[in-house]
C-alpha cells in the first residue's frame, strides 16, 4: 500500500516515522511506497492551542489531496499531538486515515494494563489522548507538572532536540505518575523519543508513536 505521511510536525517526529517504516520494511523484505507532504508545526500548534480542530483538519485534508494525486492510498498524521483533529479530518479526508489512537488502545488492552500515566502536550494529557483509550484508567499529569511538561515538550518538538534539563522534567513527571498508581507511562507525544531513547527513566514507558508505526507497517506491507 502506498502511504501518505503528513510530515513536519515536528521534524524529529517525521524522522521517527520515516526511519521506523524504512527499518520495518527492509527487515521484512517488502518495498516501501510512500509520499510525504509538509505541514507547518507552528500553524498546527496555533490551532491546537486555539482549540480549532476544524481549521487544522482542513489544512491536513488539502495535504492529503496532494498525496492522493501522487498515488497514496491512505494517510497518516506523523504526530500524536496532531491527532487532536483526527475525527474532523476523517470526516473530510480524500483518503482513509490510519488513526493512531485505536491502535494504541488495542495495544494497551493486549498487554493487560489497567492504569496508565500519560505524558505529552497539554491537549493530549487533558483529553486522555483525545478520549480514545477506554481500555485503561488514565492517570494524567496535572498542575504545575503539567505546565512544565507542556512547555518543555513544545520547546523540544519545535527544534527537534532535547536538553538534559528537559529530559529530567519528563522523567520526574513520569516517576510522579507511577507514584500515583500508574503501572506504566505512555509517551503521548511523538517527539518524546528524543528524551527516552537509550535512557532508563526508572519506570516502564510505552511509546505510542512506535505502536502507530507498527500499525502503519502492518497495513502498508499487506
Amino acid at each position: 500500500m502506498h502511504i501518505g505521511l503528513i510530515a513536519g510536525i515536528g521534524p524529529a517526529a517525521t524522522d521517527f516515522y520515516y526511519r521506523g517504516l524504512i527499518e520495518r520494511h527492509a527487515a521484512a523484505g517488502v518495498p516501501l511506497d510512500l509520499t510525504m507532504a509538509h505541514a507547518d508545526v507552528r500553524e498546527m500548534s496555533h490551532n491546537l492551542v486555539g482549540k480549532n480542530p476544524t481549521r487544522q483538519a482542513e489544512i491536513f485534508a488539502g495535504l492529503v489531496q496532494r498525496m492522493k494525486g501522487a498515488g497514496a492510498e491512505a494517510a497518516v498524521i506523523t504526530s500524536m499531538g496532531g491527532h487532536f483533529c483526527v475525527k474532523e479530518l476523517m470526516a473530510i479526508s480524500p483518503l482513509p486515515v490510519l488513526n493512531a489512537i485505536p491502535a494504541v488502545d488495542a495495544a494497551l488492552a493486549k498487554r493487560g494494563l489497567k492504569k496508565i500515566g500519560i505524558l505529552g502536550t497539554r491537549a493530549v494529557m487533558e483529553s486522555h489522548l483525545y478520549g480514545g483509550i477506554p481500555s485503561v484508567e488514565v492517570v494524567p499529569t496535572e498542575g504545575a507538572a503539567l505546565d512544565r511538561v507542556h512547555d518543555n515538550y513544545v520547546a523540544m518538538a519545535t527544534i527537534g532536540h532535547v536538553t538534559e534539563a528537559q529530559r529530567q522534567v519528563f522523567f520526574e513527571a513520569g516517576r510522579d505518575l507511577c507514584a500515583r498508581g500508574a503501572e506504566a507511562v505512555m509517551l503521548g507525544g511523538t517527539d518524546l523519543f528524543l528524551a527516552f531513547a537509550g535512557h532508563d527513566p526508572g519506570f516502564p514507558a510505552i511509546d505510542c508513536a512506535d505502536i502507530h508505526v507498527d500499525a502503519i507497517f502492518t497495513r502498508s506491507s499487506a
